[in-house]
């Protein structure tokens, strides 16, 4: 069975609910995922695993989330080859780059050999409850890319 971390970062909830529901996704598609805040891990942990999802929302001209700066950074230090990955994130229409978080994360799991899988999912701020069912299909799709 494939091993799939979800790692986020959230301020106001948004990117957590969109974590919360793509997790669901993976649930219904038979993955019980690891879910961590990325506070809570660091990028060699996410080698130990299949398959990884990663989530920020985008702030500023674009930026990554201040708390994904350290793990960003620790990324240089892995490889990823062999692994499938994936990019989520909320954003906002009113900031001149928008979702380019999840470019800028996109752009690094490539860097280090991954396969992303899955254009990387963009939400206009809190997502809906349609927003939500795409998360989940998100999660589903990305399962069925690892060929489980």
């Amino acid at each position: 069975m494939s091993r799939i971390i979800i790692v986020f970062a959230s301020m106001t909830g948004n990117t957590e609910e969109m974590a919360d529901a793509i997790a669901e996704g993976l649930k219904e598609a038979g993955i019980e995922p690891v879910v961590k805040n990325v506070v809570d891990t660091n990028a060699k942990e996410i080698t130990h695993y299949d398959g990884i999802i990663l989530g920020s929302y985008t702030w500023g001209d674009g930026d990554l989330a201040d708390d994904f700066l350290d793990f960003y950074d620790e990324m240089d230090s892995i490889l990823l080859d062999g692994k499938k990955a994936a990019v989520f994130g909320s954003c906002d229409s009113s900031y001149s780059e928008y979702g380019a978080a999840v470019d800028t994360l996109v752009k690094k799991l490539k860097e280090l050999g991954a396969e992303v899988t899955l254009e990387g999912l963009k939400i206009e701020l809190s997502p809906s409850k349609d927003d939500k069912a795409l998360c989940r299909n998100f999660g589903k799709q990305f399962v069925q890319s690892l060929g489980v």
